[in-house]
């Protein structure tokens, strides 16, 4: 169930990323494409950046059925509209550090976010203090 919830939706999400490159040709190396919408691996989920107090968030914009139903067994009774990252800040070249919510469990872990070639987002999340990672690679809707 554990692996389940990564591959769902911590997808990027919960454990954040880990490439080092700059969200779009000319941006600074701290930008993230702000209003932008990204999909998960396997397009259950969709994710909106953008700009939440002084930080980044992502929220849930449209989910499958499936995801839908699995984050309800889980607790997380209205998925659309969820903020699965959240709090996220420049954290070096390209990175961003903040949490990453998990419906599926209800939980929230340490992650970060990284930007490559302008359409493509991963994000990486560990658990029990860094032993167990995992990392997703989300690509760019729009």
């Amino acid at each position: 169930m554990f692996g389940k919830i990564f591959r769902a939706i911590l997808p990027a999400l919960a454990l954040s990323l880990s490439l080092v490159a700059p969200a779009s040709a000319g941006s600074p190396p701290d930008s993230a494409p702000i209003a932008s919408e990204w999909r998960n691996p396997s397009n259950s989920v969709h994710v909106r950046l953008d700009r939440c107090g002084g930080a980044i968030c992502g929220t849930v914009t449209w989910a499958s059925d499936k995801a839908i139903a699995d984050a309800k067994r889980g607790g997380t009774t209205q998925l659309v509209g969820t903020h699965l990252f959240r709090d996220l800040k420049p954290d070096g070249a390209g990175r961003w550090s903040g949490k990453v919510f998990v419906p599926d469990i209800r939980q929230t872990f340490s992650g970060t976010v990284e930007f490559q070639d302008g359409d493509k987002m991963v994000g990486k999340g560990c658990v029990l203090f860094g032993i167990i990672c995992k990392s997703q690679t989300w690509s760019r809707v729009r």
